[in-house]
């Protein structure tokens, strides 16, 4: 299966992503649309979203920026654009293992001013 195109929207800034083929991105996708509140934990932002999905066997606690991941603990989306508190040097690490599903495709620097409470939306984007 291809990757799925996604939009991430805060506010009056959005940003494009995909989604892998992973077992808990398919839940993801069937889940869309969906919207929350974003909570900010060093350059990571993550928030809940109503997806219920097991730990996989690849999930790790050390991402990429502009890696999307869920956390199954908080039943969060999470994107990583740069170190969080648990970082080594400036590699973004999450706060426990996470399961890859995707990858942010455009420019990741935007989300520097997204702040605590920002309300997001996910989805499936418009064709024109």
């Amino acid at each position: 299966m291809p990757d799925i195109q996604i939009t991430i929207n805060f506010n009056n800034v959005t940003v494009s992503a995909e989604l892998n083929d992973s077992a808990a991105a398919r839940r993801i996708q069937a889940a869309l649309p969906f919207s929350s509140r974003v909570n900010t934990w060093g350059n990571e932002i993550y928030f809940p979203i109503p997806v219920k999905a097991e730990l996989e066997q690849e999930a790790t606690d050390v991402v990429e920026v502009g890696d999307i991941a869920y956390w199954p603990p908080g039943h969060s989306l999470c994107l990583f654009f740069g170190p969080t508190p648990v970082s080594h040097d400036q590699e973004p690490r999450a706060a426990s293992p996470v399961n890859k599903v995707g990858r942010i495709s455009s420019d990741i620097n935007i989300l520097k001013d997204i702040s605590d409470g920002a309300r997001v939306e996910i989805k499936k984007p418009e064709i024109r």
